[in-house]
């Protein structure tokens, strides 16, 4: 059975995933960038937060060390994967270039 995740990531829609934490001085700078990337990019995109200290166990699993790490995937396959604080251009042209 497939988990929860995995059906997150399983579109053919790109899928954002900013792996954050509440605490996290930086990560609060990402909020905003994705709520205009959405605005933007609308149904072209999906985006979803996952707090890494609620889910340590998917944050190992994907090796996450330090936050923010953002990564995008299609059809469940990992496409791209950066940490820090990413600009909107720079998630555009990666969406963009899924298409």
């Amino acid at each position: 059975m497939k988990s929860s995740f995995q059906n997150l990531i399983d579109s053919e829609t790109p899928t954002i995933i900013d792996f954050f934490a509440i605490w996290c001085g930086p990560c609060r700078a990402v909020s905003p960038i994705l709520e205009d990337l959405k605005s933007d990019l609308g149904d072209d995109i999906k985006i979803f937060k996952i707090d890494v200290d609620k889910n340590q166990e998917l944050a190992e699993q994907y090796k996450v060390q330090s936050i923010p790490t953002i990564m995008i995937f299609k059809d469940g396959a990992l496409k791209w994967r950066e940490t820090g604080v990413q600009s909107k251009a720079t998630l555009k042209q990666v969406i963009d270039g899924l298409h």
